[in-house]
């Protein structure tokens, strides 16, 4: 995630030429985490850990250059941030390996809808179009969890996983958000990821779970996870962020919902439900009308 700069001044303007190529290569990072997850046999813990320690190496050199580290406040929310986004991800990646991609990618995207619940919460406002859109969204939420329950309770318990790493993913938002306050953004993702993968950690000693002794093709998923949905991804989106208002910004990350669902179908063989498709439309058109209503001040990327 990144502050945003002064420059952007229209919630509904459409990017310039090189801002759409950069949320276009955006679209693709993100969309290549959820198949890469689903199709890894990697202990969870695992993959988390190596895929944010790969995060926080490349974005370190950068940080370094800051000089932030006696940051009080930007540390304590960076290692905030790093503790919900190691329980986002548990959430997320259990989702991947326990139903489809495209349900579970969807459930996820409601993060917006949680992040607006939490500002009513801290008592902030929300209008009543936004209001009509979170009743669209849960309606599908609802439909594909039930087509789920009726296909298999394993794909329900799926849709549940993403459901409340989608409530995860608002709250790292949220600390992120308040982190670059006074961090540079390379050193708030350089202390958030290492956290991240250092949260998870106990899980796979404790479990006794393997660390380093994979096949070269489980290492292989795990760089593509880290040049894919972290830089690629990460990056792009955070970048345009200086210059796209960031409603315009969560309106194109929903495409990362059609994007995972096509890959998984070419490399998995993924086929939902034709049911599930017309909750994934609703999730979308729901988010999107809080979106535009809420016009929120930041935004996070979360493959």
């Amino acid at each position: 995630m990144s502050a945003r700069a002064n420059q952007v001044t229209s919630h509904s303007e459409i990017p310039a030429r090189p801002d759409l190529i950069r949320l276009g290569v955006g679209i693709l990072g993100i969309g290549t985490s959820g198949p890469l997850i689903a199709m890894s046999t990697m202990p969870i813990a695992s993959l988390i850990f190596w895929r944010n320690l790969g995060g926080a190496i490349v974005t370190a050199p950068f940080a370094l250059r800051h000089k932030q580290w006696s940051n009080r406040s930007g540390l304590k929310w960076s290692i905030v941030a790093g503790i919900l986004l190691a329980l986002h991800f548990c959430g997320f990646f259990l989702s991947m390996r326990m139903t489809s991609v495209a349900a579970g990618t969807a459930i996820v995207g409601l993060q917006p809808i949680f992040a607006a619940l939490f500002v009513k919460f801290s008592g902030g406002e929300i209008p009543s179009r936004a209001w009509f859109g979170m009743a669209v969204s849960f309606a599908g939420v609802l439909l594909i969890s039930g087509v789920d329950l009726h296909i298999a309770l394993r794909s329900f318990i799926g849709d549940l996983a993403s459901f409340i790493s989608a409530a995860l993913a608002a709250l790292y938002m949220m600390a992120g958000s308040r982190a670059q306050e006074t961090l540079e953004t390379t050193t708030y993702t350089t202390i958030c990821y290492f956290v991240c993968a250092i949260a998870v950690l106990p899980i796979s000693i404790i479990g006794s779970l393997p660390i380093l002794h994979f096949s070269a093709k489980q290492w292989w998923i795990v760089l593509g996870l880290i040049v894919g949905a972290q830089i690629l991804g990460h990056t792009m989106f955070n970048s345009a962020l200086k210059r796209v208002s960031p409603a315009i910004v969560s309106l194109v990350i929903f495409f990362e919902v059609p994007t995972s669902a096509i890959l998984a179908f070419w490399w998995l063989h993924q086929r939902p439900s034709l049911w599930v498709f017309p909750g994934i439309v609703m999730i979308i058109f729901g988010c999107a009308l809080v979106v535009l209503r809420t016009k929120p001040s930041h935004v996070e990327v979360l493959p």
